[in-house]
């Protein structure tokens, strides 16, 4: 039986279950990737391998969760978010079950990496695309209450794992976190599908390839995975921004609690140092959702805003050598890094529009995948080299920064719209005009576009 058609984005309701579903869902993935610090310090003793190789644990497992995630949102669109979130749970977990029977890194690089990232892709996508789909007026401030499940699980589990390591070693640690990763297939019986009509236009108007000539094999899979996306100007420069962004976000969970430990920390007090890093972030997140739906300028400026300060707390973080100066700076850190992640996916719809969200998420994921991959290994390799973490930090400051100046070459950044008497809401931001009368997304800076 068909699904009713609903005129308007719900803005509450059934969509507050899915926002819970992505709080739980970011709990048990992006939690628990920020708190393998601990398991970091494990795994460098006990196989005695150098930081750089044992980061790659974790950057493997990053990026295979973005770079398969045009996967889950084409899995998404044709079989439903609940079945395939279910089976990216079991996946995820049956990886991290695999790994604590590891007896070398290229084993934890295939079953963490490999199979437990590519679980994370069938869960990620869909969710997140499930909160945008239920909310526009209030999806910042969805997108941000789903988000303080990482900040809650990051100052929660980094002490949980070290008591579980100290009690089972890694390997029982690593058992018992696959059997709380099989808590995502529950999450999954809350995604209730939605359909809107924004969907109807989309599939009745077409996207802008439809009409040309091209070989049948490359029309599917483009039309598949909307692979003109990659013909948005808005969506590229986007997706280029945050990328840059994304090689020095995850730098500190997998290096600050190693950092801690270099200077002389105790295991618990560096697991702390995460923890509380973790309780600023998950205010911030709240925070910086409540301010982007009040408008007040628009969502792309309150992210290069946020950005700014990320990389400037970075730049910081070596100027810290005792523990309360460094708690007081990595509580700066985690504060300014905890606005950026409900903007980074509540900005999107406003760039390509609610009805091809799912795709874009998927292939904006896929584009972060190549600085999730490469920003711990570089990390681990600096620290490798000149013997501390302090450059590595400079250095992750320095991508977050590279990331904010190119958010100013987003159409619409630098201009502010003008609404004319009558005109209608404008096309999302660098799609280009075409005369459609249809009305879509505002521009990202929070107004019409302009004639």
């Amino acid at each position: 039986m068909a699904e009713p058609v609903i005129s308007e984005v719900p803005d509450g309701g059934w969509g507050w279950m899915i926002v819970l579903a992505g709080f739980l869902n970011n709990c048990l993935l992006v939690g628990i990737t920020r708190s393998f610090g601990v398991f970091f310090i494990q795994f460098t003793q006990y196989f005695r391998e150098t930081s750089s190789h044992v980061s790659w644990i974790t950057s493997i497992a990053m990026a295979m969760q973005q770079f398969a995630s045009p996967v889950g949102s084409v899995f998404g669109m044709h079989y439903g978010a609940r079945p395939v979130v279910m089976v990216g749970g079991v996946l995820a977990s049956l990886g991290m079950l695999t790994a604590s029977f590891g007896q070398s890194l290229l084993h934890l690089y295939l079953s963490i990496g490999l199979l437990t990232g590519f679980g994370w892709a069938l869960v990620f996508t869909p969710t997140m695309a499930m909160i945008s789909r239920y909310f526009k007026r209030r999806r910042a401030l969805a997108t941000g209450l789903a988000f303080t499940g990482v900040g809650i699980a990051s100052s929660f589990f980094p002490p949980v794992f070290q008591f579980l390591i100290d009690e089972y070693g890694w390997r029982g640690a690593l058992q018992v976190v696959s059997a709380v990763m099989l808590n995502l297939c529950v999450c999954a019986a809350l995604l209730r599908p939605i359909t809107l009509q924004e969907d109807l236009r989309v599939t009745s108007r077409g996207h802008p390839d439809r009409g040309r000539r091209s070989p049948e094999c490359w029309g599917k899979v483009t039309s598949t995975f909307d692979l003109t996306l990659f013909l948005h100007r808005g969506f590229v420069v986007y997706s280029l921004a945050v990328t840059l962004m994304t090689v020095g976000y995850f730098v500190p969970y997998i290096h600050l609690m190693a950092h801690g430990k270099n200077l002389g920390l105790s295991d618990y007090r560096a697991a702390f140092l995460m923890s509380f890093t973790a309780v600023s972030e998950t205010i911030a997140r709240l925070f910086s959702g409540w301010l982007a739906d009040l408008k007040l300028i628009g969502k792309i400026h309150t992210l290069f805003a946020w950005s700014v300060l990320t990389g400037v707390s970075l730049l910081l973080i070596p100027v810290g050598h005792t523990y309360s100066s460094l708690m007081g700076l990595s509580l700066f850190y985690g504060f300014c890094s905890g606005g950026l992640a409900p903007l980074f996916y509540s900005t999107l719809p406003d760039i390509v529009g609610i009805g091809r969200i799912l795709n874009a998420i998927g292939l904006f994921l896929m584009v972060l995948s190549i600085g999730g991959l490469l920003g711990p290994p570089l990390s681990g390799f600096l620290a490798d080299v000149t013997g501390s973490y302090s450059v590595s930090f400079m250095t992750a400051g320095g991508f977050i920064l590279a990331g904010s100046l190119t958010l100013l070459f987003v159409p619409g950044f630098l201009v502010r719209p003008v609404v004319l008497f009558g005109q209608r809401t404008g096309d999302p931001a660098g799609a280009g005009g075409g005369g459609e009368s249809t009305p879509g997304p505002a521009d990202v800076t929070g107004g019409c576009r302009q004639e």
